[in-house]
C-alpha cells in the first residue's frame, strides 16, 4: 500500500505554495517529466518515443550522470526538451544539511549551463534556453533548503501525478492505469528514465502518450 497518493492532494500543494505542482488547467496540455537520467539506452528510448508523438518533456538530470553520459544529455537538448536540475548525487533532503544540499544543486547547474552554452554555440538554431528548474530527489526538501534555492532564483518543480514506475510492488498495467486515470489538463507527471524504473516506464509511457494524444492533448515542456 502506498502512503503517497498518485495525485498530490490540494492540502499538500497549499502547504507549499511557493513550489510548482501543476500548470494552468484551462488547456488540454500535459507536462511529462523524467527524473534520474541521463541513462544509457533508457533515455534514448524515451527520446525516440517522444519524437514519434511530437511530444516535448522536461528531464530532471543528476549531475553525476551528466558527467558520465554527456552525449545523451546533449541528445535531450537537441530534441528540443527542457532540462532541469536533480542534484549531483541524489541525496535525501531531510537528512542532508542545507549547505551540502544547495552546493550539489549549484554544482549540477554549472554542468547544465556549460553543456547548453556549448550546444548553442555549435547549433545556434534552435537555441536551447537555460532555466533554473529544480526537483528535489525523493520529493524531500527542508524549509531552509527550499528558501535558499528560491533566493537563488531556482523554480522548484514538484508534481501533480506520480507514476510510481520504480516500485516493484506496482505492476506495469497498474502503473499505466494510475497515470491515465488521474491525469487532467495541466498535470505535471513524474516518470523516471532510470534502470530501476525501466520495466514499468517502458510499458506505461507508450500507453499514456497514445491515450492522451488520441484525446486531443498536447505534451509540453516546462
Amino acid at each position: 500500500m502506498n502512503l503517497i497518493p498518485v495525485r498530490t492532494p490540494k492540502l499538500i500543494k497549499g502547504i507549499f505554495p511557493n513550489y510548482i505542482w501543476n500548470m494552468p488547467q484551462d488547456q488540454k496540455k500535459i507536462y511529462l517529466t523524467f527524473d534520474d537520467g541521463p541513462t544509457p539506452d533508457i533515455t534514448l528510448w524515451t527520446l525516440k518515443l517522444l519524437k514519434e508523438y511530437h511530444a516535448k518533456a522536461t528531464f530532471f538530470c543528476i549531475g553525476n550522470n551528466i558527467e558520465k553520459h554527456p552525449e545523451i544529455f546533449d541528445a535531450i537538448i537537441r530534441d528540443g526538451h527542457t532540462v532541469g536540475n536533480h542534484t549531483y548525487a541524489h541525496p535525501k533532503g531531510w537528512t542532508t544539511n542545507k549547505d551540502t544540499y544547495v552546493d550539489q544543486v549549484i554544482q549540477t547547474q554549472g554542468l547544465i549551463d556549460y553543456r547548453i552554452e556549448n550546444f548553442n554555440i555549435q547549433s545556434p538554431n534552435p537555441k536551447s534556453e537555460r532555466q533554473k528548474l529544480f526537483r528535489p530527489p525523493y520529493g524531500q526538501i527542508t524549509g531552509q533548503q527550499g528558501k535558499q534555492l528560491l533566493a537563488l532564483d531556482y523554480t522548484i518543480i514538484m508534481w501533480d501525478i506520480l507514476a510510481f514506475d520504480w516500485k516493484d510492488s506496482i505492476s506495469e498495467e497498474q502503473c499505466a492505469k494510475n497515470v491515465i486515470s488521474k491525469t487532467r489538463p495541466g498535470s505535471i507527471i513524474v516518470f523516471h528514465d532510470s534502470v530501476k524504473a525501466a520495466k514499468n516506464m517502458i510499458f506505461a509511457l507508450p500507453k499514456v502518450l497514445h491515450h492522451f494524444n488520441k484525446a486531443g492533448f498536447k505534451f509540453e515542456r516546462l
